[in-house]
């Protein structure tokens, strides 16, 4: 037995190729460690990542990101040239509605208030636009199916589907929601400088939501084609809503009352949130009221004047620190706006919230429609009280209202920039 010397150029060749592994394992490590400390503690047990099970279940697209920003570009540039069923209903007039629905990925609860929305006397007359933040073949196509009205189609273009590794989506070197702000600034994660007023970060599930109305109210007010110049109502929805038959008539009352009754009030909500519905009692009864968030989401009506007032105050809303678009708006109201936004709301609801499960609501029976039908056995049994010929002043007090603290959620800079950006882009 022997053994050969090997050549001074091989032996120089094999360490070459030892060190540079060594320098490969050794960067590997060194990433997962960034990546496990940027990740930080967890509280409570296992932490439940909303963001990544939401993403699972809805993206259903055969489009990379990347690819896919190009798709929804390309479908917000045509929807500046083409609206479906003109041809059917004819063109938008000055004075027909238009309908605004913000979708997420619960096609469940938009198949019930489109539904819903076909039952409406007038809606012919109306312009209905989906707006988007999930691109998913079969949401699109249970609206583009839709021909009792005139509709349109738009898709938020920075969503977490688009963006999903990345800003506005979850970066992975984002700072985690409950990391403490000495740790956060050791590991230099990206936004280490910039937690809310209860010390947290940004979670990006939660913060899509009120990027996606802004840019919304901005898109169709500004920029399309079909409603930038329309003066006439227009009303917002959400998925998870549920429209009855006298929504459009009792609206065009609501709206005579307001000019005549109500000089002061800004808007008009046709949802409510009662314990106890009672149309033969309430039907045609109507309160003046300041704009609370949490009672006055839900059906607003607009007009293009206080759409301007709104955008005025730009600033103030992409910089207060709540994730939910309507504590901001009402956050606006009080610390902007010239004066407190004044609502003529409706008492026996026109629109119902029948969602169950979404950003803040979980439950286990998310397809059961006891409350769909619930509702929709009340407004049967109450048909006789519907499309009421007058509208009068609810004589019931209600307490004064005291603002509560925001909820946080929003300190991150780049929230701020974005929202912003969507009224000067």
């Amino acid at each position: 037995m022997f053994s050969r010397k090997l050549p001074s150029r091989r032996k120089l060749l094999i360490w070459l190729q030892i060190v540079c592994l060594i320098m490969v394992v050794s960067y590997t490590f060194h990433k997962i460690g960034v990546l496990d400390r940027i990740r930080g503690d967890t509280i409570g047990g296992e932490e439940y990542d909303y963001q990544s099970a939401e993403i699972a279940a809805v993206t259903l697209t055969p489009f990379p990101p990347v690819s896919l920003r190009t798709v929804i570009k390309e479908s917000n540039d045509n929807a500046n040239r083409v609206v479906h069923n003109e041809d059917i209903h004819g063109p938008l007039m000055p004075n027909d509605p238009v309908i605004v629905v913000q979708v997420h990925n619960r096609i469940y609860y938009l198949n019930l208030l489109i539904s819903s929305l076909s039952k409406v006397k007038g809606i012919e007359k109306a312009l209905i636009i989906f707006s988007h933040d999930i691109f998913n073949d079969e949401i699109n196509s249970l609206v583009s199916n839709i021909k009792f009205c005139k509709i349109l189609q738009i898709f938020y273009p920075y969503s977490l589907q688009a963006y999903p590794n990345e800003f506005p989506g979850k970066d992975p070197l984002d700072c985690p929601r409950n990391i403490d702000k000495q740790k956060a600034l050791e590991i230099k994660c990206n936004n280490a400088n910039h937690s809310d007023s209860y010390g947290h970060y940004r979670e990006a599930i939660y913060t899509q939501t009120k990027h996606h109305w802004f840019w919304k109210m901005n898109h169709i007010f500004d920029k399309i084609t079909i409603t930038r110049n329309h003066d006439s109502h227009f009303i917002f929805l959400e998925e998870d809503h549920f429209a009855v038959p006298d929504m459009l008539y009792v609206l065009n009352l609501m709206e005579q009352f307001k000019q005549s009754h109500c000089n002061d009030c800004d808007l008009i909500t046709l949802g409510a949130y009662p314990k106890v519905v009672n149309y033969a009692a309430d039907s045609n009864k109507v309160e003046i009221r300041e704009w609370i968030s949490s009672l006055h989401n839900m059906g607003m009506v607009l007009d293009r004047k206080i759409w301007n007032k709104i955008k005025n105050c730009a600033t103030k809303f992409c910089q207060c620190d709540d994730y939910n678009w309507d504590w901001s708006l009402m956050h606006i109201s009080r610390e902007c706006l010239d004066k407190k936004l004044m609502a003529l709301t409706i008492v026996a609801p026109r629109v119902f919230h029948i969602g169950q499960c979404g950003v803040h609501h979980k439950s286990r029976d998310c397809f059961k429609n006891e409350l769909v039908e619930k509702i929709d056995a009340v407004v049967q049994k109450s048909t006789s009280f519907l499309f009421p010929s007058q509208l009068k002043i609810s004589t019931s007090q209600k307490k004064k209202f005291k603002m509560p603290k925001l909820n946080g959620g929003w300190g991150d800079v780049r929230d701020h920039a974005l929202c912003l950006n969507f009224t000067l882009a």
